[in-house]
């Protein structure tokens, strides 16, 4: 009885007052809405269709900075300009699934004379490499303040083979090595001697612990730290000190600055690729610090040193956060840009409508040849999407960590 009185004075109030429930039925539509969409974020052929404009637009990318190159001796900087923005409209495409498929936040803990810098120097990033996209989160923040097309990162070899991704590294300068420092001397030094004259402010990427980590190369590390006496980290893999040192070095004179950026996520979230593409969101926090290069040490040994200590400082942001849930320091959100949306939708429009144009010429024409055929390729273009997403996958990234010649490097 006193259910039905309940919904009695309900009925009453909306009757009485009909703007209640044109807000009531306007949040349930727009709740069916979001619901729908998050639906079809998760269906194969939407995703399939994702990966085919993100592909053909990659290989169209390439081929036209294979043809750049022969700016390369009449004007390097003309080539090195040209390619940064070919870099932009392939890379975007990706930090669009972050941002607005996805709809993932990024919220920065610094302060804003830091974040007056941002973009408007040469610096090296130092990042803590513990998920899979740790990388994408680092470009959302270097496309916010218009540096994506001309980050560096100090890449592993065998990514110099990954279709698209290798490729236009390649043609981006990128310095790639094996990790094994006695092989990786003369190009890592040729390669870095070479940005020094970039023309166009850029973010190098150092992922210092060398590999992504898991529990069993975090015990592996440590037992490394425990023999050379330096302190155990529980977040983080020790640091290989090498590569800093050498890129401090050798762009001596054209980074004014080290950024420091720890990452983790709300609520422990472990974010994947693959969630991203499903369109789940996340909500990434990321700490940051400015060190003028004037601070850091010039000896090796002496950078080495800072090195080790920065990454304790890291792990006690780290333990902070798992306790309180947030960095210590101000915040401040910077606004995503329509420039990776408007990218995206430019290359769709060219790539998808000839595509879907022809996949309805096949299914009219009933030829079990053609059919057959469009099917064998719509196979192969979802085997190689998945493949080019299984280069992030925290499984399937190896590492030397803990071997021999590994122990060796730092």
């Amino acid at each position: 009885m006193k259910e039905m009185d309940g919904e009695g004075r309900a009925r009453g109030a909306y009757k009485d007052n009909p703007h209640c429930l044109v807000v009531v039925v306007c949040r349930a539509v727009a709740a069916a809405a979001m619901g729908l969409v998050a639906y079809l974020k998760t269906q194969f052929v939407l995703q399939l269709l994702l990966g085919f404009v993100f592909v053909v637009s990659g290989l169209l990318i390439n081929f036209i900075q294979l043809l750049t190159c022969v700016l390369w001796p009449i004007d390097k900087q003309l080539y090195r300009r040209i390619n940064t923005r070919l870099s932009y409209s392939l890379w975007s495409q990706l930090v669009m699934l972050l941002e607005w498929w996805s709809g993932t936040e990024c919220t920065l803990y610094t302060d804003q004379a830091t974040v007056d810098k941002f973009g408007k120097e040469h610096v090296i990033i130092i990042l803590n490499h513990n998920y899979e996209i740790d990388f994408l989160c680092g470009w959302t923040i270097c496309e916010r303040y218009r540096v994506l097309g001309s980050s560096k990162v100090l890449a592993k070899h065998e990514l110099l083979k990954v279709p698209l991704i290798g490729w236009t590294w390649y043609f981006l300068e990128i310095v790639f090595c094996k990790r094994k420092w006695e092989e990786d001397r003369e190009t890592v030094f040729r390669g870095l001697e070479r940005l020094k004259d970039y023309p166009e402010f850029m973010w190098f990427l150092l992922y210092c612990e060398g590999t992504r980590f898991t529990e069993k190369k975090h015990q592996i590390s440590m037992e490394v730290a425990e023999s050379k006496g330096l302190p155990k980290l529980k977040y983080h893999l020790l640091p290989r000190t090498k590569g800093f040192t050498t890129a401090l070095k050798c762009l001596k004179g054209t980074v004014s600055a080290v950024y420091d950026v720890t990452l983790n996520f709300k609520d422990h979230q472990v974010p994947t690729l693959l969630g991203i593409i499903n369109g789940k969101k996340y909500m990434a926090d990321m700490r940051i610090r400015r060190f003028p290069v004037e601070e850091i040490p010039e000896d090796e040994k002496e950078c080495a040193n800072w090195l080790h200590k920065l990454y304790q400082e890291k792990d006690a942001l780290q333990e902070h956060y798992h306790k309180e849930g947030t960095f210590p320091g101000p915040t401040i959100t910077p606004p995503r840009r329509l420039w990776t949306l408007v990218n995206f939708l430019f290359w769709a429009t060219l790539l998808l409508s000839p595509l879907i144009n022809f996949a309805c010429g096949v299914v009219v024409s009933g030829s079990p040849l053609l059919i057959l055929g469009f099917s064998l390729f719509l196979i192969v273009a979802s085997i190689a999407i998945r493949r080019l997403i299984g280069v992030t996958e925290v499984k399937k990234t190896g590492s030397s960590y803990g071997d021999e010649g590994a122990k060796k490097q730092n």
